[in-house]
């Protein structure tokens, strides 16, 4: 039997005795996970410090070690997570309906857990935590796989996570880790029907279509972020400066930063220059289309590939706009539906582009980088759906739940 079906199996049996946990026993069993990564940080510090070597000896590029790279706070940082899922309201059980029937039937409508969820990720080891939380806590067992890049931090991360879950209520086979770096534990998962109930992939846009144009088992789709930041005419300038840099500079590696900055023709005549200089000198590589280049020449010109790239780095399209039509029109045609910001004073467009924009999470003058589960006060997130189904944006409890009906009866039958 391979890695992943029994694997697998040993999730599918953990996750009956899931279901009927009450939230205290699934609470004591999160916090004791949270203590247990703190007392094992320094085993957890030294596997990933064989990941961060392998990383650097085959060229991983410095944005994408940071995602990868764990010290004492990033560990606290997760524990606290735990902790936070643990004082969360536990949604299973809850009653969405209830109502009766002419014929005396009555009739409920409770949220469950859904059984078994597929996690397939890249290279943050911080997500083997979020997942491994939030699928407990929600009455789930969990199989990850997460990239090869992380293996033996995830390796530590469950291992301490599984023994702290030993003398709890939980059963420590319901997180489950995939070893096998090999691409095949990925096409098996995608077909085990009957044992995962759902796959969830987290990472890039290669990984996340393969996901979803191969997988039999049922996917929720966490997309790309191709995130743009629209600059109108109205906006204050400080106000966008500020907004602009931390969308792209405040952490460029997660899929909520910014990749494109559109800017009113107006305004960058007046700022844009200035607003490049700031960018560059925090380390950001620009390309620009013709009219940002008269404008600020020392710019690269964007390919037409550019607009349709997530960076994940230092790296920022800039694209000059006539008008809010112009940018809905860039932002429909090469968006990926996650995040999208206006910076602007006038009432009306902010209100347009809220309304008209397609995306899960849309702002007016605030950043991007807030589309996030512990931002909106949901603990860890186990990703950010950029589908219409299920579930959309951040998705925190209530996403990882499905619904079951209760009949009560006292003897109705159907004539």
């Amino acid at each position: 039997m391979s890695e992943v079906r029994e694997k697998a199996l040993l999730a599918k049996e953990a996750s009956a005795k899931l279901a009927s946990l009450t939230t205290g026993q699934k609470n004591t069993a999160l916090l004791r996970m949270a203590e247990a990564l703190i007392a094992e940080q320094e085993s957890i510090i030294e596997a990933n410090a064989k990941d961060l070597k392998r990383g650097q000896e085959s060229g991983t590029s410095s944005s994408l070690l940071d995602r990868l790279a764990l010290n004492p706070e990033r560990i606290a940082g997760m524990a606290e997570g735990l902790r936070q899922i643990a004082e969360l309201t536990d949604p299973i059980g809850d009653t969405l309906e209830s109502f009766v029937r002419p014929n005396g039937l009555r009739v409920e409508k409770i949220r469950v857990p859904l059984g078994v969820i597929g996690i397939i990720y890249e290279a943050r080891p911080n997500v083997t935590v979020d997942a491994a939380g939030l699928c407990l806590k929600t009455g789930n067992a969990v199989v990850l796989r997460g990239g090869s890049s992380a293996l033996s931090s995830n390796e530590r991360i469950v291992e301490v996570l599984q023994a702290a879950l030993t003398g709890t209520d939980l059963p420590p086979m319901a997180v489950q880790l995939i070893s096998n770096p090999d691409r095949s534990s990925v096409d098996e998962m995608l077909k085990l029907n009957g044992l995962l109930d759902v796959l969830i992939p987290r990472g890039g846009s290669s990984l996340i279509q393969t996901v979803v144009q191969n997988a039999s088992v049922p996917v929720i789709e966490t997309g790309a972020g191709i995130c743009h930041t629209f600059v109108d005419e109205s906006a204050k300038p400080d106000m966008a400066e500020k907004i602009a840099i931390n969308a792209k500079v405040q952490r460029p590696s997660v899929c909520n930063s910014m990749e494109t900055l559109l800017v009113h023709s107006h305004f960058a005549e007046l700022h844009l220059a200035a607003l490049a200089d700031k960018l560059t000198a925090l380390g950001v590589q620009l390309y620009g289309c013709p009219d940002t280049r008269k404008l600020v020449p020392a710019i690269q010109t964007a390919s037409e590939e550019a607009w349709d790239t997530e960076y994940n780095d230092y790296i920022l399209n800039v694209k000059i706009v006539r008008h809010l039509d112009d940018a809905l029109a860039h932002i429909r045609t090469h968006g990926t539906m996650h995040s999208e910001c206006i910076v602007t004073e006038n009432e009306s467009h902010a209100q347009r582009f809220l309304h008209e924009v397609d995306a899960a999470a849309v702002y007016h003058n605030a950043s991007t980088r807030f589309t996030d589960g512990f931002e909106f006060g949901f603990g860890a997130e186990i990703g950010i759906s950029t589908q219409k189904l299920h579930a959309r944006g951040p998705m925190g409890l209530p996403a990882l739940t499905s619904t079951k009906y209760r009949i009560y009866g006292d003897g109705q039958i159907r004539e």
